[in-house]
């Protein structure tokens, strides 16, 4: 964001995770004990004051926006949605619905999980549904969240409580479909009373912020990143569980490492949609997303366990972590995306 100029217009917006804390126990658990926790500080590290900050997605939307618009290489065709998809000699054809064409050497995907472009040109998905619904909100807060942000796991799935600025929290919650759809049905004062019970009264009162949404979850991954002068990015070529967070994340490095792969292709005079170029960005970017996306599932199949002993064990493994600062520096640098081959964006460099 501060590579490319975004940062400043959302600073004021974006509020630091100072220390996130896990517990893992049942819905009716009068007490959640922290199991484990960590500052998320990454100075001694990266010379970075934190590892995350969370930005409503509104402010982000309006500020990539406004600078796309202000970038006379930018042309904003709008509003316009993909008709069919086909490949000449040098160049991709996107027809629109209104029955205008554009014509490009590549096309990059960005259109989300049921990719128009990508089910044109071909490339099939693996993936399955899960048994449960997404729920995210935003509410209000009696007491001061001190920038912590809390996983809560639950035996319907996580249930995560993000720090915004002010006495504000963004609620991502996993619950089985059956009982997600039900709470949906809720009006307002039921909802919050179902969302106070997972709070735990840890905040105080409760006020809804903002309106809720839900959605089926399931995971899938494109059996190919890429086709004849065609890239896939973000959910387009992976969708995965939100237990970690980490799926816009996962889209800004396939961003990141489309952006670099094609400057270096322009300065040394190669065709940007050539075969050459793009299975350098697949290389690149296709096992990194199928190992989030599997370790995700596990994660999420390990934590939505309500059996006595492997919670036993989930507990030991939690507190043993707790104890072992290395361990939890990795838990930091992994979920701050500085692991692996980074591309220069995610490391603040213009490629």
């Amino acid at each position: 964001m501060e590579a490319i100029g975004i940062w400043p217009h959302i600073a004021d917006q974006a509020q630091p995770v100072k220390r996130i804390e896990i517990t893992d126990s049942g819905l009716d658990a009068g007490i959640r004990p922290v199991l484990l926790a960590w500052d998320n500080d990454l100075h001694e590290i990266e010379g970075t004051s934190t590892a995350a900050h969370i930005v409503p997605l509104p402010r982000l939307n309006a500020a990539l926006e406004t600078a796309a618009a202000s970038e006379r290489s930018i042309a904003i065709v709008r509003p316009a949605a993909a008709r069919s998809f086909s490949v000449g000699e040098f160049s991709a054809d996107i027809e629109l619905e209104g029955g205008d064409t554009i014509a490009a050497p590549l096309a990059v995907a960005a259109d989300g999980r049921n990719s128009i472009l990508r089910q044109a040109s071909g490339i099939k998905t693996v993936g399955w549904p899960y048994e449960q619904i997404g729920i995210a909100t935003t509410i209000e807060h009696e007491l001061d969240h001190g920038g912590i942000a809390v996983q809560h796991f639950l035996p319907a799935g996580p249930f995560a409580i993000l720090p915004l600025p002010g006495r504000k929290s963004c609620v991502t919650w996993t619950e089985s479909a059956a009982e997600g759809h039900r709470i949906m049905l809720l009006d307002d004062n039921a909802f919050l009373e179902e969302l106070d019970l997972r709070f735990g009264g840890k905040l105080g009162r409760l006020k809804l912020a903002g309106s809720r949404k839900a959605w089926p979850l399931s995971v899938h991954l494109a059996r190919a990143y890429i086709a004849n002068r065609l890239a896939l990015v973000g959910d387009a070529a992976h969708g995965v569980h939100p237990i970690a967070g980490q799926g816009l994340n996962l889209a800004f490095r396939d961003v990141a490492a489309m952006t670099e792969v094609i400057a270096d292709a322009t300065r040394t005079g190669l065709d940007i949609g050539s075969s050459a170029v793009l299975e350098r960005y697949e290389r690149w970017r296709r096992f990194d997303s199928m190992l989030a996306a599997g370790a995700f599932d596990a994660l999420n199949a390990f934590f939505s366990q309500e059996n006595r002993l492997l919670r036993s064990a989930r507990e030991v493994g939690l507190q043993l972590v707790d104890r072992f600062p290395a361990l939890k520096r990795t838990f930091i640098t992994e979920a701050a995306g500085l692991t692996g081959e980074l591309p220069k964006l995610l490391k603040g460099e213009l490629p």
